[in-house]
Order: C-alpha cells, then sequence, then structure tokens
C-alpha cells in the first residue's frame, strides 16, 4: 500500500515562483540575491501557514545554489540542491524554538556557527518560532546574531512578532508575510484538484478557502480531509456538511422575508438553523456579514470587494437590486447591535428573534410616516372645505384693506345678498394674534391696556430736577430682584443734572461703570423717555478717582471714610455704644 503524503506537504511550493500570495517579499529575495545584498539576519512574521517556512527553505536553497538560473531559480541538479532535496544537507540547519529555548541551547547554536560550510558559500540556521525563546536565551543570542561569521546566515520566523525584544528586531531584516487571498487559495485547490483527479465545485473550494482564513496550509488540509469524506467528486452540500458552515440560502431567505415583512417565515428559518446544530451567535454574524455583502454589491465599484464566485455575485447583485440603501444601513445596525449583546442576554434565542422581528418593522416604518403625513394633509384639507375658512392670502389681503372698505366673505350664506360692509373697529393682525400667545402675562396686560380705546394714557411729566429725583429713586426700587450688589451700587451713586439734558453719573470704580454702562444706561434711558417729555437725554459717567485711589490701610480710616460717606454710621455708633475691635 503507497503511503499517503497529505497536500500541505506533497504540494509545498520549492521555488519562489511558486509561493502563492507573498509576490512582494519573493521579488525582494531575488532581487537581493542577485545583486549579492545578503544580511546576515532576517525575520519573516506573520499568520500561520502563509508560507514563513517555505520561503525560508527556499530562499537557503536559492543562496548555496551553484548553477542559478536566468530566473534566480534553484537548479535542482548541483550536490546542494540534491542534498537539500533528500534532506542530507549539513549547510541548512533547522531549529524549533519551542523545545530549545532555554540559554545552554543558544550557546550550543553559538558554538556551532563558527563551523563553516562544506557545500556551498552559506551556513543557513531557520530558526522557527523565535518568540518562544526565554529572555535570557535571547540576551545570549544577541552578539553572535549582530556579528556572525561571514559565512552564517539566521533567518527567524515567528507568528507573533511582539513578543520578540527590539534588540533583536533591529538587527534583523523584516518581513511581514499577508494573509492569502481567498482567490489565490481557491487556484491553488484548483491545481491540486486537478493533479489529483478530483472533480471539485468553484463554489465548494470556495468555502473551504473561507473557512481557512488566509492559511493555504489550512486549506490543503480541509481539502483533504473532504476529499476522504467524499472521494474523488467534491460538492458545495459535501463542504457544508462536513464543515459545519450555513449555507447562503438561509441568508438569502431571512432578507427576502425582511423585505416583505413576513415574520412566521424568517422565525421559521431560524428554527431551521437552530435544529440543524448551529449556534446563534453565528447565524447573527453571518446575517450581518450577508447584509455587509449586499451593501457593497449595490455599486460596480465596489463589487471587487465582494469575496464570491461568480454565480454566487449574481445572486447577491439580484437580491441588492430590491433592498433600498436605507434598510441595509438600519439592518446592518440592528444586526451589529444583536451581535454585541448577545453574550450579555439571558435567552439569546429570543433575544435574535426580537432582532429579526424589527428587522421585518423596517419596511413597514419606511412606508408609515410618509402614508400618515398624506392622510393628515388630506384630513385637514377635508376639514377646511367643510368649515370653507377663507385662505391665507384673503386673510392677508383684508388686513391691508381700510376698515371702512372691508368686506366679509359672503359664500358662507346661502342665495345673494349685498356685500356686508364691517363697521369700522380696532384693527388686528396675525401677528398680533400670535404675539399674544407668546409675550408674559404682564406685557399681555399691558398691551391690553394699550390697545383699550377706553383707557386713557397717562401723560407724560415735564422734566425737571425734582421730578428727576424721585424717578430716580422709582427707577432704584424696580432694580431689588437684580440682587443686593446692584442694588447697593445704585444706592452709592450719585447723579447730577447739568444743563436740563445731560445726567452726569458719578461711580466709584471702572468695574461699576463698565456694568452700569453695558446693563442699565439703555434701561434708564427707556425709563426716563416713557415718564418725561423731553428731547434727547445725554448720561455722562464718571469714576472719582479721589475715593478710587486713596488706599486705607488701618481700621479707623477704614472707619472715617464709611462715617464720611454715610453719615448715619456715626448716629449708630453713638446709639449703640459701638467700638471698633
Amino acid at each position: 500500500m503507497e503511503n499517503f503524503i497529505v497536500s500541505a506537504r506533497k504540494y509545498r511550493p520549492a521555488s519562489f515562483d511558486m509561493v502563492i500570495g507573498q509576490d512582494s517579499i519573493t521579488n525582494t529575495l531575488k532581487s537581493a540575491i542577485k545583486n549579492n545584498h545578503l544580511a546576515q539576519a532576517y525575520l519573516f512574521c506573520g499568520p500561520r501557514g502563509v508560507g514563513k517556512t517555505t520561503c525560508a527553505r527556499i530562499f537557503a536553497k536559492t543562496i548555496n545554489c551553484s548553477n542559478l538560473g536566468e530566473n534566480l531559480e534553484a537548479c535542482d541538479e548541483c550536490e546542494s540542491c540534491l542534498s537539500f532535496n533528500s534532506s542530507r544537507s549539513f549547510n541548512i540547519h533547522e531549529l524549533d524554538a519551542a523545545s530549545n529555548n532555554k540559554v545552554e541551547d543558544i550557546r550550543s547554536l553559538n558554538d556551532q556557527v563558527r563551523i563553516p560550510p562544506q557545500i556551498g558559500k552559506y551556513s543557513i540556521y531557520i530558526i522557527d518560532e523565535v518568540h518562544m525563546l526565554s529572555a535570557s536565551a535571547f540576551n545570549a543570542f544577541l552578539k553572535t546574531l549582530e556579528e556572525p561569521p561571514s559565512h552564517a546566515i539566521f533567518i527567524l520566523a515567528t507568528t507573533e512578532k511582539h513578543k520578540i525584544i527590539p534588540t533583536i528586531l533591529s538587527r534583523c531584516q523584516i518581513f511581514d508575510f499577508n494573509r492569502i487571498r481567498i482567490e489565490d487559495i481557491v487556484g491553488r485547490l484548483m491545481y491540486v484538484a486537478k493533479n489529483e483527479g478530483i472533480s471539485a465545485a468553484e463554489e465548494a473550494l470556495h468555502i473551504i478557502g473561507q473557512k481557512a482564513d488566509g492559511a493555504l496550509r489550512d486549506a490543503l488540509s480541509i481539502f483533504d480531509q473532504i476529499v476522504s469524506l467524499s472521494g474523488k467528486t467534491i460538492t458545495y452540500k459535501d463542504v457544508i456538511d462536513n464543515l459545519n458552515v450555513l449555507d447562503y440560502e438561509y441568508y438569502f431567505k431571512c432578507v427576502d422575508a425582511a423585505m416583505t415583512g413576513d415574520i412566521s417565515s424568517i422565525l421559521l428559518t431560524f428554527n431551521e438553523v437552530l435544529e440543524k446544530g448551529f449556534d446563534g451567535h453565528n447565524f447573527i454574524s453571518g446575517l450581518n456579514s450577508h447584509l455587509r455583502d449586499l451593501l457593497v454589491s449595490k455599486d460596480d465599484s465596489t463589487l471587487r470587494l465582494l469575496e464570491a464566485t461568480p454565480a454566487i455575485k449574481k445572486k447577491y447583485v439580484q437580491q441588492t437590486g430590491n433592498c433600498p440603501a436605507d434598510f441595509l444601513f438600519k439592518a446592518l445596525e440592528i444586526g451589529n447591535n444583536c451581535d454585541l449583546t448577545y453574550k450579555s442576554s439571558k435567552n439569546p434565542r429570543l433575544h435574535i428573534e426580537l432582532s429579526l422581528i424589527r428587522l421585518c418593522r423596517l419596511m413597514n416604518e419606511a412606508t408609515e410616516p410618509s402614508e400618515k403625513k398624506k392622510s393628515d394633509t388630506g384630513q385637514l384639507k377635508k376639514q377646511e372645505e367643510d368649515l370653507n375658512l377663507p385662505s391665507k392670502s384673503e386673510i392677508l389681503r383684508q388686513e391691508v384693506q381700510p376698515p371702512e372698505k372691508r368686506v366679509i366673505n359672503t359664500e358662507l350664506t346661502s342665495g345673494k345678498h349685498d356685500p356686508v360692509i364691517e363697521k369700522p373697529s380696532k384693527t388686528f393682525s396675525i401677528k398680533e394674534i400670535i404675539s399674544d400667545d407668546i409675550l408674559p402675562a404682564n406685557k399681555q396686560e399691558e398691551k391690553s391696556v394699550l390697545n383699550d380705546p377706553e383707557v386713557h394714557l397717562k401723560p407724560k411729566d415735564v422734566f425737571t430736577p425734582q421730578a428727576f429725583e424721585s424717578a430716580w429713586l422709582e427707577f432704584t426700587d424696580k432694580l431689588k430682584g437684580e440682587g443686593t450688589r446692584i442694588v447697593s451700587m445704585f444706592k452709592s451713586i450719585r447723579p447730577e443734572l447739568e444743563n436740563d439734558q445731560t445726567i452726569k453719573i458719578h461711580l466709584s470704580n471702572a468695574a461699576q461703570k463698565d456694568i452700569f454702562i453695558l446693563n442699565y444706561r439703555p434701561k434708564l434711558v427707556s425709563f426716563l423717555e416713557n415718564r418725561f417729555i423731553m428731547s434727547d437725554i445725554e448720561i455722562e459717567t464718571t469714576v472719582d478717582l479721589s475715593e478710587s485711589s486713596e488706599i486705607l490701610y488701618s481700621d479707623e480710616q477704614k472707619l472715617n471714610y464709611l462715617t464720611n460717606k454715610y453719615p448715619i454710621l456715626k448716629d449708630m455708633k453713638k446709639t449703640f455704644n459701638l467700638d471698633i475691635t
């Protein structure tokens, strides 16, 4: 019986041209070989199964080949290539750092580096999973890695670059390997299937590529697993049954049910998914991915972002044509919220079902507001027609007409009558009607008094110094609601009347001047104009520098200043026998 060799080993690339999905890295390495610019240390990092160790072996084999071809590929004929192919080369050393991670292992490697190669130019040391080395082993490896012998080249490979200390990183040329695209994986699987005489559906290989998550080695392992089950024919159903992958059709059914608002159908579809043994979290995650694919299928420029076979792409384009963009945006929001809160839910099934019901309500919610708006507009129009109310233009046209010529609409009465002339009365406007609802109560009272023809306005007084003094006290009393600080400031102000038209306000400091000018000067002017019969009033403000510039040091000076300014304090001190403490 012939020994079976897994596809990952049997179809492992033997040259740079056979490496899949890492063209930038292979081209750089070939250019370095061509120009003889070889570094003493390389670091290959990236996810699993993307070709790090494979590229390291190809690179080691190529730089020791004595008969390189024009495309910088190994000849597979010289002694170095033959010994490498038969795994008996003494110039290429592979070390697993996961099991050789101690200081003693690195010291042994340092001693081995001194030995020159027997065949070829270089001794290449490939250290896989180098991040597993201990901190002491890294430190012991530093000197040799920085200044190795001229014949020694180190190639380090790791899946976790962040665990390697910076001093090691600074001594290496770093190459970051990318995940392999699904299209490249499918192409490689079709090549393997053709060589093995296996008939495989493209949709089935595409599912394998998605399940591999960018790792070609995983894809080849899954391919061998499916071949063991299905034999020489691989179908789409065999793959999804074996890999426990949910069929595309369930997602298409859910979106169709949500578009039509069929809650029963979408709940039954979800129940069928659960009966097949699929997890609800995986279902909602897959539905979100499906909605995303529908969104990118909306535009031809983003259709290339959809990773699917041509047949599946056609179905996506067909379904997304019936889905409004707003529906997809809101559906993605609902699905994403369900995905985020799934683990915290105590009833996961009900949690997903509620989200599916909300999806079915999206189309109704989009149409209900517009229909409600139309019905409300029609109902309002019908009411206006029933009442036969005048239009806004008619109201405005009547408002600008003189009161004696304003005519009341006679269409409300039956038969032919002469136009009724409205008697002259108090005019009004829509602006006044609206403002009555907005004005405060006290303002409305004042407005009603002004508009009432039976109430006569109080005549204005003649402006005299005595009248101004009483008006100033009245104005000060109205400011009691402004706070004690403002009241105290106005009580200390000494206004003076000059030339019967100029009022001079004496203030204690510049701060009081700013407050008076900004906040209270306009109020005072308005108050005086409404109170007196007078022409333009000028109000000047001055700061009493004699008071503001005096500096009071002792308590006696402060007391003398206050008693001179407020004589009542002297009487208070004498009456109550007060003294400074």
